[in-house]
């Protein structure tokens, strides 16, 4: 049986190997969510517990950024909603929080890296701006398809307890 921390330490731990996250706004834009690479910093890692924010580099023409911009003009802190699906498919995620956005030089310097260099003309192009995710809680589901959950449902018994306990929702 997956305690809380085991699943929300998994979610972490595939999210770090495969990167790729759905983010949009949790309210507006018809629900859309655009593919955008997730940065997470390795010093905010303990034990298998990330505690930071997870960042998003983009261009200060992506809509979404300008939307999150807007939102911050006005005084307003956006909603987030994220999805995650590891390349295994042995852990998904929604995950819940607030986007922020900045372009602090700082920042882009700390989190850049050769895959990021792969998209821009250099870390000081003028259109690189980052978006912040602070996740505050997620629904976590670990697969438990299994071999043996296969065959038991091949001979007609249902596998639900395979499933027991492999779903979490957390506070991150």
């Amino acid at each position: 049986m997956a305690t809380d921390a085991e699943i929300r330490s998994k979610f972490w731990k595939a999210l770090k190997s495969d990167r790729t996250m759905f983010l949009g706004l949790a309210e507006g834009e018809d629900g859309h969510a655009r593919p955008m690479t997730a940065q997470l910093e390795d010093e905010l890692f303990d034990e298998g517990e990330y505690k930071g924010p997870v960042w998003f580099f983009t261009s200060t023409e992506n809509s979404l950024y300008r939307s999150v911009q807007q939102s911050e003009l006005a005084g307003e802190t956006p909603r987030a909603m994220a999805h995650f699906a590891s390349k295994g498919h042995d852990v998904w995620a929604t995950v819940h929080g607030t986007l922020t956005t900045t372009r602090d030089s700082a920042t882009i310097d700390r989190l850049w890296n050769r895959f990021v260099a792969a998209s821009y003309e250099g870390n000081d192009d003028p259109r690189i701006a980052l978006i912040r995710l602070d996740p505050e809680d997620a629904e976590i589901w670990i697969d438990a398809s299994s071999l043996v959950a296969g065959i038991k449902m091949l001979i007609g018994i249902a596998p639900k307890q395979d499933y027991k306990d492999k779903v979490a929702e957390v506070r991150l």
